[in-house]
């Protein structure tokens, strides 16, 4: 499970890890955030009529340095 997480979220894993967090406390930290960063990663909320057509978990405390990630993503569609 840490392995695919980090896989959507590497810098945070490498960054909580680097900080001393164990295997179990990074997952806990990281697992809901990834699932919603790949779902906006890969363009599941790319064409949405409005914010009322989003799925209520689509939503996760997120940095910039993650959203400037996600826009990117967009920008190259």
């Amino acid at each position: 499970h840490c392995l695919s997480v980090r896989a959507v979220c590497q810098r945070e894993i490498d960054c909580d890890r680097g900080h001393g967090y164990s295997w179990k406390i990074t997952l806990l930290r990281n697992y809901w955030k990834s699932k919603v960063k790949q779902e906006w990663l890969s363009g599941k909320y790319s064409n949405i009529p409005s914010q009322n057509s989003l799925p209520e978990k689509s939503m996760y405390p997120m940095d910039v340095d993650t959203w400037g990630e996600i826009l990117e993503a967009e920008l190259e569609r």
